[in-house]
């Protein structure tokens, strides 16, 4: 009978609690870097850069993030090693914590038209 109780209670709190909708993903991504030719062109490293993020945005993920930061980069042989954290309105706020100001800077808001391939990097 106390099994009965407390698998009951169980049920009951399991059905009462409300789970939040936040998303919070860490990516690793790479981008090609061809150091043999010549020293590395920073304007094309920054486009390629914002053009792997995009990709990680468009087809990895299942949300629209409204926060995206490059946690660490690494140039290991000919690759550039991006690990990248994104998140949406409530992971970002689950990220930063309760009370605390947003320090760092987030994704641009999103256009009308949905067509918007920039990527402004701080």
């Amino acid at each position: 009978m106390k099994m009965l109780t407390a698998a009951i209670a169980a049920l009951v709190i399991a059905l009462m609690a409300q789970v939040a909708q936040a998303y919070a993903v860490q990516v690793v991504t790479t981008v090609p870097i061809n150091t043999a030719t010549s020293p590395p062109d920073t304007s094309q490293l920054g486009d390629d850069v914002a053009s792997a993020i995009r990709d990680v945005v468009r087809h990895v993920i299942a949300f629209s993030p409204t926060f995206v930061r490059i946690e660490d980069a690494r140039i290991i042989g000919t690759q550039l090693y991006l690990v990248v954290l994104l998140a949406d309105a409530d992971g970002e706020a689950l990220l930063h914590g309760p009370g605390t100001a947003q320090t760092s800077p987030s994704w641009p808001e999103e256009p009308e038209d949905d067509q918007s391939d920039e990527i402004v990097v701080p």
